[in-house]
């Protein structure tokens, strides 16, 4: 075969390979081609049905809602018709209900023009009939006039000027009568008031109270006890009587000791050191020394927290510490046989109660009436009376010119000008006027006693100057230092001629002079 001709059917076979190729190429594009469009047809025609359906449901779903807003706009409409409707309803009524009102007032304002129409002409009616009543009058009184002239011979003026002097003198004398009635009432409904407003103060405060004595009972744990107090020779009774100034009864009462003594911090100085030596059990001089020591500065002590407790209850603070102390010592004070501190706590009490009613100062009022005794701490100690002494411890310690005032007020020394002062003096006087409140025999005896201290302590050399036995004898010791021996006697005589002289008292004292010596010394 020739070459060329190889060449050319290589060719034609090739040719015809590549459209073969390329046909069953073409044939399987198209079938894929085929398949594609199919499956996006079916797409297609699946999502124009979801469509469809879509727009179905969208469009039921605005047909109900635009059914809805319809039946709501109709629901409105109707109920907005009804109101109106209604609002109509109620014009109208009212429209009616004034007009039958205004025809009713229409009738009523004739029927009143018709009233008043009659009433006028009745007026006029008696107007008319009163002048002619007036000018009958008018003729009866010139008629009267010149009639009372003739027979009195008194000119209208001077009968007119005798007219008001009698009345004059009718009014005054009324007056003067009515000025007294007045007076008396509001005199009574002020005395009725002052007793609510004391009642009930004296109500809101209550006190007790306790009759002072002058004796202190010391029970024993044994009759041999008596014997070991006595001491040899009576050294140990001499000793404590001596160092407190009080009388001790050892009598046949079993298992008990009295200690007497009007002044109530020596027998409470006293009782207090006896309790000690007996619960100690060594009793000899030295010992009654220190146990005394002892119970002054207990009691030292029990003035201060009574002072304070008198400042705590009534609630009066801001004192001087001088003067608590000194209102500490007005509880072993006594007055008639009243406690003096219990009497100026009460006093501070109804004092502050009375003050709270009327309205006034009652801090005031409660700081003066709890101070108002203060000069009864020293008065035994100081010369003059307790109101004096008072005002000046007030004055020393810088209390209040109110306050000073109401001290110096309270037993009417002189004239109360404020209100405070007045309740002081009030409540002062209903606190000693309750019943048992005071004994007066006891504040004389008290105050006998300490008038036969003070005659014996005014003596020349005295130390000290004890009244005991129930004032029956003075027990006097002076400084050895400045009265000798062979004085005594004279002393003891003069001291008596002097009691003789100046103070009443019933039987006899006995006035014993005492002069002793001592040498202390300590053995290191």
């Amino acid at each position: 075969m020739p070459p060329l001709l190889a060449v050319v059917i290589v060719l034609v076979v090739g040719v015809a390979a590549f459209f073969v190729g390329g046909w069953l190429g073409y044939q399987r594009r198209k079938q894929e081609a085929e398949k594609e469009i199919g499956s996006a047809e079916e797409e297609a025609l699946r999502i124009v049905n979801e469509a469809n359906k879509s727009a179905e449901n969208k469009k039921r779903e605005a047909l109900v809602e635009a059914r809805e807003e319809i039946l709501q706009s109709r629901n409105e409409f109707e109920k907005e018709a009804k109101d109106r409707r209604a609002e109509m309803q109620r014009q109208e009524n009212r429209l009616s209900q004034q007009e039958n009102r205004l025809a009713q007032k229409e009738e009523n304002l004739d029927k009143k023009m018709e009233n008043l129409e009659r009433k006028e002409e009745n007026v006029t009616a008696r107007i008319a009939a009163l002048e002619a009543d007036k000018e009958e009058l008018e003729k009866m009184k010139a008629s009267e006039t010149e009639l009372l002239e003739r027979i009195a011979n008194l000119t209208m003026e001077e009968a007119r000027k005798y007219l008001i002097d009698q009345v004059a003198d009718s009014v005054t004398h009324e007056q003067a009568q009515k000025l007294r009635e007045i007076q008396a009432r509001y005199k009574e409904e002020a005395e009725t008031y002052a007793r609510e407003q004391i009642a009930l103060a004296i109500q809101r405060c209550a006190a007790d109270h306790v009759s002072e004595t002058t004796v202190a009972v010391v029970p024993l744990p044994n009759d041999e006890m008596k014997g070991r107090i006595i001491g040899r020779e009576g050294r140990n009774i001499r000793t404590l009587e001596t160092m407190t100034g009080v009388d001790l009864i050892i009598d046949d009462t079993p298992e008990a000791i009295t200690v007497s003594c009007f002044d109530p911090v020596r027998r409470e100085i006293a009782r207090l050191a006896l309790e000690k030596l007996i619960l100690d059990g060594r009793i000899h001089p030295t010992r009654i020394e220190e146990m005394v020591e002892k119970a002054k500065k207990e009691v030292d002590n029990t003035i201060r927290s009574e002072g304070e407790r008198a400042i705590f209850e009534t609630n009066v603070h801001g004192l001087n510490p001088e003067l608590v102390k000194l209102l500490g010592r007005q509880h072993y004070r006594t007055s008639y046989g009243q406690n003096v501190l219990s009497h100026s706590i009460e006093v501070s009490h109804l004092a502050g109660l009375l003050a709270a009613e009327i309205g006034a100062n009652v801090a005031e009022a409660k700081r003066a009436g709890l101070l108002h005794d203060l000069g009864k701490s020293i008065d035994h100690e100081v010369e003059g009376s307790h109101v004096q002494i008072g005002v000046e411890l007030a004055r020393k310690y810088k209390e209040s010119e109110a306050i000073i005032h109401a001290i110096e007020a309270h037993h009417g020394d002189v004239e109360p000008r404020t209100i405070v002062a007045c309740l002081v003096q009030a409540a002062d006087a209903i606190s000693a006027a309750r019943p048992g409140a005071r004994k007066e025999n006891v504040e004389y005896y008290i105050k006998r006693l300490e008038k036969l201290e003070e005659i014996t302590s005014s003596f020349y050399g005295v130390d000290k100057a004890y009244a005991i036995q129930a004032g029956r004898e003075v027990r006097i010791m002076v400084k050895p230092e400045e009265v000798p021996e062979d004085r005594l006697v004279l002393m003891a005589r003069e001291i008596a001629l002097k009691i003789e002289s100046e103070l009443e008292y019933p039987g006899q004292i006995k006035v014993n002079v005492i002069r002793e010596t001592k040498a202390i010394e300590y053995a290191k």
